[in-house]
């Protein structure tokens, strides 16, 4: 199963040279970016780990790409993804977040499904990466 979160999820993944001209994209922007990282990748964890501070005002790409390999490094075989926050209008809002790095095996999610009051049914979804610890899911 392959994880589709954020833009171009549905496309095969980005070489560092398509993650550059995205980059190059927000810094003609003025947009601030940041890089996170999970080993959780469910659709409701909006929680990554943040890698370093937060790129503001960053005027060439191979700052943010000694970043990611950095990252990618210290946390081989988890999810990376990159985004991008436009605080023109005085807030911080994400305009821009996709997937660069991702584990050789991802393995999926299942189905719950519990029984509520009144015989209805609930269903969730769980990571089947969450079965095992931390720091040993792939």
């Amino acid at each position: 199963m392959r994880l589709t979160q954020g833009a171009f999820s549905f496309l095969p993944d980005l070489t560092d040279e398509q993650i550059i001209k995205q980059i190059a994209y927000a810094i003609s922007k003025n947009w601030s970016i940041n890089i996170e990282h999970t080993e959780d990748p469910h659709p409701r964890n909006s929680y990554w780990e943040l890698w370093g501070l937060p790129l503001f005002d960053i005027n060439d790409t191979a700052t943010v790409m000694y970043e990611i390999n950095s990252c990618r490094k210290q946390n081989p075989n988890v999810y990376i993804k990159i985004n991008a926050f436009d605080n023109t209008r005085g807030i911080e809002s994400c305009v821009l977040s996709f997937i660069i790095d991702r584990p050789a095996y991802e393995p999926g999610f299942e189905l719950v499904r519990t029984e509520d009051v009144g015989r209805n049914q609930r269903y969730c979804f769980r990571s089947y990466a969450t079965f095992k610890p931390e720091g040993s899911r792939y």
